[in-house]
């Protein structure tokens, strides 16, 4: 089996070496106390009692000299200031081969991205963009090599901004022309500007310099990462309470009826004329969700849109109410957004990926940068069976191109698990049809049994690999081979 690279790491926090900053200027050696150790001392000490066997001249053998070597066992060997480990990635359907095409990695957003690029060693359609996330040391394909590379085109050297945003690779094309000499010779001619963000990447921490961007924003839709998560923390305690609990808020907002606003509490004995009014209850028959209530001032400061439209003193201005057509999760989980700045998994404001798949829809129409990249992140990594139809169609809907070709991809790769699932089946029957035309009009569908036999089971490539079961082997068996490898591990091995 081919060993597709290793990846090792030095862990440097508990080094008490690296937890104060280096002192500035050259060492001070004026007086005993303070001087230093010894270079000398930070190699082993050997022993001179320890000399090698000599014979009769006191000499050894090939030598001009008496020699002394320490014996071994006093030999220490150097240690690491830091913990150390690594990872073998063995085999796995989304993890690149490092021994096809021109590699670049670079690091961005805590993740390892590895740029396939075209080779002589490597098919177009190989090349890709991936990307090893450091935390859960898994791999992910980012984006197919067709729609970044060229294949009349090699790329020699790749460079990436101090934000982790932006790559830039430096190559020329294949047919190189005549240098003036008589020869030809490799020269840097063209440059590819790539911009990471169309990937969902949100770039590094640690950077504080404000984008330059025409209007009035948000401060952290003007700044790439957002330090609100403090203060975000306190004013999430204020969200959605009424005024009569103290909590100030001084508008309500509603949104479209889901399965969400029924666990709220519309059930029909709320809705009779003895239910007790101080709950925000609707009949069963309503379609409008039980209003959430907010602060005019936090709004207005990260909305805007709603700065727009209280302004200008319009409806929403004298009733101190907004009715939004999306559904209730959605917008809940959008205002607690606007609180927290976060769509971080949360059991009660964004339970799923159709919550933030509508938020992806609602940061398109309200030109809101920072949650659009948020969602592009999340759904990106999070991307799965039960969900992957709904994303796929908030996509087309948001016009996120790249999502939308990612999700379905993996539509077609688990087709027969996808169609299956609540989210495909409420998609509307234009959005079926269009999902279904994705493949091209040479496309079939295989089943599970042979394509285990050949190789393609579990996303990868359709005839490399591959288990090699025989055909005569029962469907329960193979039913228990797929429940048994629920959890892929991308064939990983720790040490």
């Amino acid at each position: 089996m081919e060993r597709t690279g290793d990846i090792w790491w030095l862990d440097l926090k508990s080094s008490p070496a690296f937890k104060t900053a280096p002192a500035l200027g050259g060492p001070d050696y004026s007086s005993p106390e303070r001087a230093g150790p010894s270079p000398r001392s930070q190699y082993p000490q050997y022993n001179q009692s320890h000399h090698a066997a000599t014979g009769s001249s006191g000499y050894t053998a090939n030598s001009s000299s008496v020699q002394v070597r320490a014996a071994s066992s006093s030999i220490n060997k150097p240690v690491a200031p830091g913990a150390m480990s690594s990872v073998k990635f063995v085999s796995g359907p989304n993890i690149p081969s490092q021994a096809l095409g021109t590699h670049f990695h670079v690091y961005s957003s805590g993740s390892l991205l590895d740029f396939v690029t075209p080779a002589g060693t490597i098919r177009p359609s190989e090349c890709n963009l991936s990307a090893l996330e450091l935390d859960s040391l898994q791999w992910q394909k980012l984006a197919e090599g067709p729609e970044i590379f060229d294949p009349e085109y090699r790329w020699n050297y790749c460079a990436v901004n101090e934000d982790g945003t932006k790559a830039w690779l430096l190559g020329y094309p294949n047919e190189i022309p005549d240098n003036g000499t008589g020869g030809f010779e490799e020269y840097l001619s063209d440059v590819l500007p790539l911009d990471l963000r169309r990937f969902g990447l949100l770039g590094n921490d640690g950077s504080s310099e404000p984008i330059v961007m025409k209007g009035k924003m948000p401060a952290s839709d003007t700044h790439p990462t957002s330090n609100l998560s403090s203060l975000g923390a306190d004013l999430a305690a204020m969200f959605d309470h009424e005024p009569e609990s103290g909590s100030g808020t001084d508008f309500t907002i509603t949104g479209e009826r889901d399965a969400q606003a029924d666990d709220y509490g519309m059930t029909p004995e709320a809705s009779t004329p003895n239910a007790d009014s101080s709950q925000q209850f609707l009949s069963l028959t309503a379609t409008t969700s039980p209003p959430i209530h907010v602060h005019k001032l936090i709004l207005r400061a990260r909305w805007p849109h709603f700065t727009r439209v209280y302004n200008s003193q319009m409806a929403e201005f004298h009733t101190k109410k907004m009715h939004i057509p999306e559904p209730y999760s959605v917008v809940r989980a959008f205002l607690y957004y606007l609180y927290t700045d976060s769509i971080a998994p949360h059991p009660e404001y964004c339970p799923s990926l159709d919550s933030v798949a509508g938020l992806l829809v609602m940061a398109n129409v309200y030109d809101m940068p920072r949650l659009r990249l948020l969602c592009l992140h999340r759904l990106s990594r999070e991307l799965d069976v039960e969900h992957a139809a709904v994303v796929w169609e908030r996509a087309g809907t948001a016009g996120e191109d790249w999502l939308k070709r990612r999700s379905a991809s993996y539509c077609l790769t688990h087709w027969g698990r996808v169609v299956r699932t609540m989210g495909f089946r409420q998609l509307s029957r234009q959005s079926m049809m269009e999902l279904c035309e994705v493949i091209d009009v040479e496309g079939r569908v295989v089943g599970g049994e042979e394509l285990e036999i050949v190789g393609g089971l579990g996303g990868g490539k359709f005839g490399v690999g591959g288990l090699g079961r025989e055909p005569g082997r029962s469907r329960q068996t193979a039913i228990e081979i797929d429940e048994g490898d629920g959890d892929d591990d991308e064939g990983m091995e720790l040490s």
